[in-house]
């Protein structure tokens, strides 16, 4: 494997728009994540962590926004979804139904909505589901991905009721949402249940055996890294964590067949710890015959659009993802409510 003179696997640079923005967040912001400090680190973000009312996130009446509680499924508690659309549109509008990042032990359903809905929602007149799936330690898997797949089947069988189109659906997601988002898509391919035509997985956290060249080569660099993520990985599997039989479901980058899937966006950075697993997602997709589009974007760090918004290639992302969204909307309304499937 390339290294410098000192045996050290060279990391790419960041951007240099990306770095500053960097440097003036502090250390802080690359501390990782450990079993000893995760409880602590925990709580922290929960304090910290925006949690915007029903009020606020309908923004002076632009939106018609809603907490819905749905039943849960074998004997799991219901689960919490936020329904958000732009007011005034009439007509079942597409939908996006979201998982939150966070690496499976923060975040919530609230939080990533004022951004969903003042880029896409009006943008694209798209409507939005974020769902609030329970953590880890405290819940292991399957427990996140059963919340979100129970919330998933409820939005459509209910489609009416939300004002949605039940045939238009993205699921999508961001890092830890991302992985959800890649597992929904497997589990709603297997389990014959609701038919995306798209999945938005934005630096997605796909593999638990955490052991890529971009994990070792991005150690003690990126603002999430492989000790942070094996650390979450242990929370979310427990004694399953690093079984040769897990499924995949649990870690997609598991899967052996990504047939029959709905067509894909995958976004990392080339400065970023996932940056090896997204691309051998989405070329997996591509031998197994179906649709990935792929970017890497150059010099970014793990949620370096969340870090500087402003920055130049952050914008460029923005703007990516936007054209994606607004293609697969555009060719499922032309084909009578479904993208093009994928072959297999």
């Amino acid at each position: 494997m390339p290294t410098n003179r000192s045996g050290r696997r060279e990391a790419p640079p960041f951007d240099p728009e990306l770095s500053v923005a960097l440097a003036a967040l502090g250390d802080g912001v690359r501390e990782p994540f450990t079993p000893e400090n995760l409880a602590a680190r925990q709580e922290r973000d929960a304090a910290a962590r925006p949690r915007p009312t029903v009020r606020e996130l309908q923004a002076d009446g632009r939106f018609e926004v809603d907490e819905l509680r749905v039943p849960g499924t074998s004997g799991d508690p219901d689960v919490t979804l936020v329904s958000a659309r732009p007011a005034g549109i009439a007509g079942p509008l597409p939908l996006l139904y979201y998982m939150h990042g966070g690496g499976m032990i923060m975040g919530n359903a609230w939080s990533v909505l004022p951004r969903l809905l003042h880029e896409w929602a009006l943008a694209l007149e798209l409507a939005v589901v974020s769902v609030e799936y329970r953590l880890a330690p405290k819940t292991q898997y399957p427990g996140p991905l059963e919340d979100c797949c129970t919330g998933f089947v409820w939005t459509a069988e209910h489609a009416d009721r939300l004002g949605v189109d039940a045939d238009r659906i993205i699921i999508g997601g961001k890092s830890a949402g991302g992985g959800l988002a890649a597992a929904l898509a497997l589990l709603a391919r297997d389990r014959g249940g609701p038919v995306p035509i798209g999945q938005l997985l934005l630096s997605p956290m796909l593999d638990d055996r955490n052991d890529t060249f971009s994990s070792h080569q991005m150690a003690g660099v990126d603002t999430w890294d492989r000790t942070s993520n094996t650390t979450v990985w242990r929370a979310l599997l427990g004694d399953r964590y690093g079984a040769a039989d897990l499924p995949p479901y649990a870690a997609p980058a598991r899967a052996t067949d990504l047939s029959g899937l709905p067509p894909a966006y995958l976004d990392v950075g080339s400065a970023e710890t996932f940056r090896d697993e997204g691309v051998a997602y989405a070329n997996a997709i591509w031998q197994s015959g179906g649709q990935a589009e792929l970017h890497v974007w150059p010099g970014a760090f793990h949620g370096f659009d969340t870090f500087a918004p402003r920055a130049a290639l952050s914008q460029d992302a923005r703007d990516a993802r936007t054209r994606w969204l607004r293609r697969i909307l555009t060719q499922s309304r032309a084909g009578g409510g479904r993208a093009p499937a994928a072959v297999g």
